[in-house]
């Protein structure tokens, strides 16, 4: 394999646990905007097509990035190349930037003589999937505005406010509804324990943010979005719509479709739809067909996606 190009059908070994946290704290240390990777994709395609070599292409790339990493990376795309080997094994030295969808369709382009067809899906695929992500934060910032809005607006009320609203309730003397006496009470306590809730608050985010990190926790959290009312139909909307453009994406370049499943479920950010793939993925090497293998989750993939 080594030097070589992928050829379609074969099967590349599934990363072990290890691989994948080490790739994700790569990734975050050496972070390349997704803005970069489609100028990157669309001016090689451009350059590619005008008969510009591979080398002389990402050498001019190099020079004209103005961002580190990226001129960093091109710079030894490009001395990779130079020595005889492919785009994509150069490319895998930089996976945790790249993503195995990056490489496995540059893989499937030279393996097939269509690498020029294959940039062109590639950028769309990539702009495809930064405008979706581009709409989706622009519709959750007035939400989370909101939020956060309205936790400062309790804090600053039991704090401050509740106090004072105290002293006119114990001067009338009458029998408060529950309701209020569990307000005055929750004001008493964070105004005397303040700061125990704080860290107690902090504590709890992190506990939280670390558990939905690990493979158990991250299930049971997505699971759990899948089924909030409004939140669940826009994840499955996602994450349908990234398995459609990917898979098809994928089987433009004559990867293999077994191998095109594998590569989906791991763009796919929702865990158990990754984990419905690769039950997919197994029945598909029992000879089943696509529609064989996702038909027993019609409650995550429609019956017009079926």
């Amino acid at each position: 394999m080594e030097g070589t190009a992928l050829r379609p059908g074969t099967v590349v070994p599934k990363p072990s646990f290890r691989d994948v946290w080490l790739n994700r704290f790569r990734a975050k240390i050496s972070h390349l905007p997704a803005a970069q990777k489609l100028f990157f994709v669309q001016q090689l395609s451009i350059m590619t097509k005008t008969g510009i070599s591979l080398a002389v292409a990402l050498k001019t790339l190099s020079e004209q990035s103005a961002s580190r990493t990226m001129k960093r990376v091109l710079d030894d795309l490009r001395a990779q190349v130079e020595r005889g080997n492919p785009l994509y094994r150069a490319l895998e030295r930089h996976r945790a930037i790249f993503g195995d969808l990056f490489i496995a369709m540059i893989a499937g382009g030279e393996a097939s003589g269509k690498f020029e067809e294959v940039l062109n899906q590639l950028y769309q695929q990539l702009k495809r999937d930064h405008a979706l992500v581009a709409k989706v934060r622009a519709a959750m910032i007035y939400p989370m505005v909101i939020i956060v809005a309205m936790v400062i607006v309790g804090i600053l009320t039991m704090i401050y406010m509740i106090p004072n609203l105290t002293t006119i309730f114990e001067e009338v003397e009458v029998t408060l509804p529950l309701a209020t006496r569990v307000l005055i009470g929750s004001s008493h306590f964070i105004s005397r324990y303040g700061i125990w809730v704080a860290i107690s608050a902090i504590a709890g985010g992190m506990t939280f943010l670390y558990l939905i990190r690990m493979p158990p926790g991250r299930f049971a959290w997505h699971w759990f979005l899948l089924r909030l009312p409004v939140v669940g139909v826009i994840v499955r909307k996602i994450n349908i719509a990234r398995f459609c453009r990917t898979f098809s994406s994928l089987l433009k370049t004559d990867i293999a479709i077994i191998r095109s499943f594998e590569i989906t479920a791991q763009v796919l950010g929702n865990e158990l739809y990754r984990r419905l793939l690769e039950q997919a993925k197994e029945k598909l090497k029992r000879g089943l067909t696509i529609r064989e293998s996702l038909i027993s989750d019609q409650q995550h993939f429609p019956p017009v996606v079926l």
